[in-house]
């Protein structure tokens, strides 16, 4: 005599089936949502840690993973603040970590977390005292995110002591030089200039330094001269030859360099290479 199969088991299938067939098709028709944030949550360093068996490191490690699986094209503003979040905890577990400053500094600053990032390289730049890049970068975001030439000059000075060859360190040293050309307070860049020339160990390199630094005392003095004009006019000067002709200035400073010096749309007298085409 033969085997029954089983009916229950069956008919469940057969119902199972058939709402599987009825909900796919239902579904065609739906309109998709965005897809799940990539990363929605910064867990507490201690849980971090205890995740991680009690090892600071091993945590480093998984937060920096989370980093770099993290899909940043799919990203809210508000993850890449929690990302911000993650990659600085990693930064206090591990601040050695060199591919979470390498992550760090490829995206954050330029999605607004600026912060995180600079405080993830100083991290780093303490305790990878032989790796020019983390002060390198936290120069770059100095000046460009946050425009602070002074102090941008000062971390770029900082991190051309860490590179290896002369000829780069006298390259990088030259960058930070010129960094000073965008502060607004010219007189004290070109002290600074005047300081960097004074500790130069090629005399070839401190005699261009001073030309920098006195290249800026004139471009300082032009612009004292462009302010008492719009004062003593009520309008900007429209050529540096209206500072001579008003008696401001005795001539036109010639640029060392070749490139010299202009007045902008605004009246404001600039470097010649600063002037917009």
């Amino acid at each position: 005599m033969g085997r029954r199969l089983p009916i229950l088991p069956l008919l469940v299938m057969i119902v199972g089936g058939f709402v599987f067939l009825m909900g796919q098709s239902a579904l065609k028709g739906v309109k998709r949502s965005r897809p799940k944030a990539e990363i929605e949550v910064a867990l507490p360093i201690f849980v971090q840690v205890a995740l991680a068996g009690g090892d600071r490191y091993l945590a480093a490690n998984w937060s920096v993973i989370r980093a770099l699986v993290t899909e940043t094209a799919r990203m809210a503003p508000e993850e890449y603040q929690v990302l911000g979040q993650v990659q600085k905890d990693a930064s206090w577990l591990n601040p050695a970590h060199e591919d979470n400053y390498y992550i760090a500094t490829a995206i954050l600053p330029w999605e607004g977390q600026v912060e995180p990032t600079q405080v993830i390289l100083g991290r780093a730049t303490v305790v990878r005292f032989f790796d020019y890049q983390p002060p390198f970068y936290y120069a770059f975001n100095l000046l460009y995110f946050m425009g602070d030439a002074f102090g941008a000059s000062e971390w770029l000075r900082r991190a051309a002591k860490e590179l290896p060859d002369p000829d780069e360190q006298l390259t990088m040293e030259n960058l930070a030089a010129g960094w000073l050309d965008r502060s607004q307070d010219l007189d004290m860049a070109a002290r600074i200039v005047d300081a960097m020339a004074a500790q130069a160990k090629r005399k070839d390199f401190a005699d261009y330094l001073r030309q920098r630094g006195q290249r800026l005392r004139d471009l300082a003095a032009l612009r004292r001269a462009a302010k008492t004009y719009s004062e003593q006019h009520g309008r900007p000067p429209g050529s540096l030859h209206d500072l001579v002709n008003a008696g401001l200035i005795g001539k036109v400073p010639v640029d060392p360099f070749g490139a010299g010096f202009a007045i902008d749309s605004d009246g404001l007298p600039i470097f010649m290479s600063g002037l917009k085409k």
